[in-house]
């Protein structure tokens, strides 16, 4: 066996290895926590008659069975297949005996990567290291498990695989104590533990033994290539319930004398109930009661088709106070936005001002609306109160936040509600926010019966929080060579990041938040608009502003406007230039060989022809969180009818665990894109969307997408998240393939019309 490097010393008395891997996954953060502020935080996991719990992650039965702990939210991206890969190579585990199960809220299983990408500031920047360990402490303490943007694999690879070489040290241990043989000749493979001859032992059968026994001071890793999970396209472990029903969703659950709710809240701002009609609702049979809050009111029944019937003929009504969105004020808000004083320059590299001073500058601008979620799964959440506390079971991407709130709602102790995190059928970052399980605890204490809450497709709509709309003006001076000498992007947009934790964090309400972010120029609103080319002199500025429709967290975030701005005009540059727009973009790149190669593989793979009148095609290229993506796109205009005839991508996300889910979520990911190029937005009047039917979304069909292609390129980088990746790719290929097609520059999406 290879050993590793040494997992930390603290120096402290009283810790111990053993205490060290069950503690935090030797995660270097939590190292550090202990040195500062000395606790040993213990796994708070429940334990079957046969379980034996190894430590944080894993638990193993007398059976056999590997049964391991994931604290990240399942919404379709194969995370509860990815992290058992990881701790079951490591171990040496047979992968038929591998089964997953959700972790509780702990801070053992804080997402620490994301809290640093998501909180960082101006503040712990300047402070470096320091900073970025005060906001690990900050997660940790507060137990901040979070899924998104990509961070499950990179936050907790390590975790997991010093997991399952712990736990595999153990159980050698536990055999080589039996067999009276140094524990370093055992070894453990397809789940069965050996000494290299004939000595054969079960798991499960060394299991209880295996943690009384203390790990060495350097763990060893499994070394050399032969049998190992890592790499493998393994099946999915969450596949076979999935297709044959028995996977339990939100709207899944059932408990005895449950009833069913719908609910209604009013137009989006600051709305508030105004009044309903009482007696109306009773001519449905099935009807029991109207739930009445300060912002909304709900039906239960019976069952759920009773209750949204019920609703109907209650006919709320609400009082907004303040002006009502429409699409007008938005992009009113917008423009207005880049007269405001609170603009500031956020990244910035060279001297601007001497290269523009006296050039001749191409500038355009471009705008993006609103991004809508769309989930398969409306919001849902069950719930049960009783005099002792409250059980919820829910779909939610920050648990421990959720949980909180709804002990808050409740004026209960946090440790009075318990959260059983479940699955999600889609969320794209939706299922951040936690409103549905506050109101389904608030329905189950009124009705004093357990209730399911189960949001209608039109509540899902007029209550959603989008991406961020956002309106760009872009400039840049060519220099003779056609090189980009200056380039400044001006970005008018809301934050929907800040607002998002002002939500879940602070739970502010949705429009308290948007205001409160309102002057806020921040980073996270700008991502993706660094150039990844060699520019001597660039700069993004941020413009914030108040649009007055409450955002959220989405799938590549920032990056999905970002990348079109950038892409888009880079093609308008290239263009200017006379040079064909792929060699325009690999002349910027020499810094930049891993984007390099996946710009030269996808257009190779795809044929490009560079991009001539006529074509249909355009490409373009993108990096977030160590991944590279380029895309080459083929598409074409029928009237107003955008079809798609082919996507070819290459994709360097380092060394993926299970590459078939990795291609699987970049497929994802360009599907996504298109819809975010094609609908997936609505305009808005009078405080509503103005529609609210998938079918008038314009979103993509089968028959409007051709073949998709997608390149995994070797690398031995560690693996990147993928699940945002591929998303903000697609509209500017579309957009720039689309000029090649009509001639015509399109600069707004979604780019098909959105009357």
């Amino acid at each position: 066996m290879g050993r590793s490097p040494r997992l930390g010393a603290t120096g402290r008395k009283g810790i111990d290895r053993r205490t060290l891997l069950i503690g935090g996954g030797a995660a270097a953060g939590l190292l550090l926590a202990w040195g500062a502020w000395p606790r040993s935080y213990k796994p708070n996991l429940n334990a079957g008659p046969d379980e034996t719990i190894v430590n944080a992650f894993l638990k193993i039965d007398r059976s056999g069975q590997i049964i391991v702990i994931v604290p990240q939210t399942e919404t379709g991206q194969g995370v509860t297949t990815l992290l058992p890969q990881i701790l079951a190579d490591e171990l040496g585990a047979d992968w038929r005996t591998v089964a997953v199960q959700s972790a509780p809220v702990s801070p053992l299983y804080a997402n620490t990567l994301l809290a640093r990408e998501w909180l960082a500031s101006d503040w712990t920047r300047l402070i470096g290291g320091a900073g970025d360990w005060a906001i690990g402490q900050y997660a940790t303490r507060g137990a901040l498990m979070l899924t998104g943007a990509g961070t499950s694999v990179p936050m907790f690879h390590d975790a997991y695989r010093d997991a399952g070489a712990a736990a595999r040290v153990l159980l050698c241990k536990a055999a080589a104590a039996r067999w009276n043989i140094p524990w370093e000749s055992c070894d453990i493979e397809g789940g069965i533990v050996t000494d290299g001859a004939a000595r054969r032992m079960k798991i499960g059968d060394l299991a209880g033994d295996a943690v009384t026994f203390d790990l060495p001071d350097i763990l060893p890793y499994r070394q050399g290539q032969e049998n190992r999970l890592a790499g493998q396209d393994l099946p999915r472990l969450d596949t076979p319930s999935k297709i044959d029903g028995s996977h339990n969703f939100a709207a899944d659950i059932r408990l005895p004398d449950m009833v069913y709710a719908s609910i209604r809240q009013g137009p989006i701002g600051d709305a508030t109930l105004a009044g309903h009609d009482d007696r109306a609702p009773a001519s449905v049979t099935g009807f029991l009661k109207l739930v009445k809050q300060e912002r909304w009111v709900a039906a239960v029944a019976s069952n759920w088709w009773a209750a949204n019937k019920a609703l109907d003929l209650a006919d709320p009504v609400f009082t907004l106070h303040g002006p009502p969105v429409g699409s007008e004020s938005i992009d009113a808000a917008l423009e207005a936005a880049f007269s405001s004083s609170a603009g500031r320059r956020l990244y910035s590299q060279g001297d601007l001002l001497p290269v523009f001073e006296g050039a001749t500058i191409l500038a355009s601008e471009y705008q993006v609306d609103p991004g809508l979620h769309l989930a398969i799964e409306p919001l849902c959440a069950t719930a049960r109160v009783t005099n002792d506390g409250a059980e919820i079971w829910l779909a939610t991407q920050a648990p421990a936040l959720a949980r909180n709130a709804i002990a808050a709602a409740l004026d209960l102790a946090e440790s009075a509600v318990a959260l059983y995190p479940l699955h999600a059928g889609g969320s794209f970052g939706r299922k951040m926010d936690w409103e549905a399980g506050v109101q389904a605890a608030l329905i189950a204490r009124d009705i004093g019966r357990p209730v399911q809450l189960l949001w209608s497709r039109l509540e899902d709509i007029v209550q959603d929080r989008p991406g961020a709309p956002a309106h760009a003006r872009m400039a840049a001076k060519l220099g003779r060579n056609g090189a980009i000498e200056g380039w400044l992007a001006k970005v008018a947009t809301p934050c929907a990041m800040t607002q998002t934790w002002g939500r879940i964090a602070d739970r502010k309400l949705p429009h308290e938040a948007a205001a409160n972010a309102a002057d806020t120029p921040s980073r996270l609103a700008v991502a993706g608009m660094a150039p990844p080319y060699a520019i001597p002199h660039w700069a993004v500025d941020h413009y914030p502003c108040n649009v007055g429709l409450p955002l959220g967290f989405t799938r590549g975030n920032a990056h999905l406007h970002g990348a079109f701005f950038t892409e888009s005009f880079v093609d308008e540059l290239a263009h200017l230039a006379g040079i064909e727009a792929m060699s325009f973009r690999i002349q910027m790149l020499g810094g930049n060989p891993r984007l390099a190669h996946c710009l030269s593989t996808a257009a190779a793979m795809g044929g490009w022809q560079g991009g001539v009148a006529g074509s249909g095609q355009g490409i373009a290229a993108h990096q977030m969180g160590g991944a590279y993506a380029a895309i080459m796109v083929e598409a074409s205009m029928n009237g107003d009818q955008l079809s798609v005839g082919r996507i070819v991508a290459a994709v360097d996300a380092g060394d993926q665990v299970n590459p078939d889910i990795a291609r699987q979520q970049i497929e994802g990911g360009l599907l996504y894109g298109l819809a975010f190029a094609m609908g997936a937005s609505v305009p808005y009047e009078r405080g509503l969307p103005t529609r609210a039917i998938l079918g008038r979304m314009n979103l993509p069909r089968l028959a409007d997408i051709g073949e998709v292609t997608v390149e995994l390129i070797r690398s031995t980088a560690d693996a990147a998240g993928v699940t945002d990746l591929a998303a903000p790719l697609v509209a500017p290929a579309v957009a720039n393939a689309l000029y090649t097609w009509t001639g015509q520059r399109l600069r707004g999406l979604p780019l098909v019309g959105n009357a």
